[in-house]
């Protein structure tokens, strides 16, 4: 290969780096709406949380999801089966002396569910419009429960799996969904004692290409583990993968494309010396 011909190449090489590593920049910076941003620290007031309420235990409250933070933002509502509720994390009254939680990032609140006497579901409906991904974050833990009966429904062994499934909603209902599932994932937690709470984050990217018109359901599954706690909702519709979350996922294409360009230049480079 005659210099000015390595010239070229080595330039054309240069060209298509510098675009792929600006698209792997710009991935970051895509369109994306946040549809939901929730650390369930704002209950409601009224009726505001009252502990207890209905549940029989001290650290849990069986006001409906709606009653505490249905509006938050304004219009929005959870569907839900059975006791699906608001559980204490702080204070005397959680466990006697508030969960342990190094992390901090449990706050004040969470929200629970069984996973077992009952089918508990929590059912989340948005639009994505015309968007291709639903990203969705969350932090979960087991929790042991404590003044009730039956408690603490954690072993310290089992850990909590929780079950994320993504419904098409064509007709828009505010269910906890069903038919056409589009897209699911599962999280499974750490087998921490019962009266500590050892949070983990999940991050999801679930494709809604084949929703019908863009209405879709997040119907939250606790699978295993007796009882767990969710916390930091944050969702996202987006035009690539994990748009508009932080950490953003970059598709492993981008990465591979340009580690291929990376030693094309090398490559033209060796000729060019050589």
């Amino acid at each position: 290969m005659n210099k000015s011909r390595c010239e070229v190449m080595s330039k054309i090489s240069r060209l298509l780096l510098a675009t792929t590593i600006s698209l792997i920049s710009s991935a970051s910076y895509a369109a994306s709406v946040t549809l939901y941003d929730q650390d369930f620290e704002s209950p409601n007031n009224p009726p505001g949380y009252v502990n207890g309420s209905g549940s029989g235990y001290d650290d849990l409250s069986q006001q409906s999801v709606n009653d505490l933070y249905g509006g938050q933002p304004a219009g929005f509502s959870f569907a839900q089966a059975f006791t699906v509720e608001t559980a204490l994390l702080t204070g005397i009254q959680a466990f006697g002396t508030g969960y342990k939680d190094l992390s901090g990032i449990g706050g004040n609140y969470a929200i629970g569910m069984l996973s077992s006497a009952q089918n508990d579901l929590l059912g989340l409906s948005f639009n994505v419009g015309f968007f291709d991904f639903f990203n969705f974050t969350v932090d979960v833990s087991s929790l042991g429960l404590s003044g009730g009966p039956g408690a603490p429904f954690t072993d310290g062994q089992t850990p909590p799996e929780f079950h994320f499934t993504l419904f098409d909603n064509p007709l828009g209902t505010n269910t906890t969904g069903s038919g056409t599932i589009l897209d699911q994932a599962s999280l499974v937690g750490t087998s921490s004692a019962i009266d500590t709470l050892d949070w983990t984050n999940g991050l999801f990217t679930f494709d809604t290409s084949g929703a019908t018109n863009g209405s879709v359901i997040l119907q939250i599954d606790l699978l295993t583990g007796g009882y767990g706690v969710m916390d930091n909702f944050k969702i996202t519709a987006s035009d690539i993968p994990g748009g508009g979350l932080n950490p953003v996922p970059v598709p492993a294409a981008f990465w591979l494309f340009g580690t291929a360009l990376i030693g094309f230049v090398g490559i033209s480079r060796k000729r060019k010396v050589g």
